[in-house]
C-alpha cells in the first residue's frame, strides 16, 4: 500500500486536512461536518466516514477519473492515522 502525505491546516476555524498522492497527485480534503461548512464542487467525488460519534466528510480536489479504490486506501489511511479504527466509509451521506 502506498504512503501518502497528510497536510494538517493550522487555523481552528477551518479544520480542513488534506491527503496527497505523490504517484497520481490526486488530493483528498477531510473535513469534520460539525466544525466546517462543506459545499461540494461540481466534479468531484465525496465520501463520508462514521465512526462512534465523529462523522467526518471527504472530498476530492483534482478528480480527473481516479480509480475509486485509490480514493477509498487514501481514506482508510487517513482514519487509520487518526485511531478510527472502526470507521465506516459511505458514498451517501449517513442517516
Amino acid at each position: 500500500m502506498s504512503n501518502y502525505l497528510i497536510s494538517i491546516s493550522n487555523a481552528d476555524h477551518l479544520k480542513v486536512d488534506t491527503i496527497h498522492d505523490r504517484r497520481s497527485k490526486l488530493k483528498v480534503k477531510a473535513f469534520n461536518l460539525f466544525r466546517s461548512s462543506l459545499k461540494q464542487r461540481e466534479g468531484e467525488v465525496r465520501f463520508f466516514v462514521t465512526a462512534g460519534n465523529e462523522t467526518l466528510a471527504f472530498e476530492t480536489e483534482g478528480y480527473k477519473k481516479h480509480r475509486q479504490l485509490l480514493i477509498l486506501q487514501m481514506i482508510s489511511r487517513y482514519c487509520v492515522y487518526l485511531g478510527l479504527l472502526e470507521a465506516t466509509i459511505h458514498s451517501n451521506y449517513p442517516a
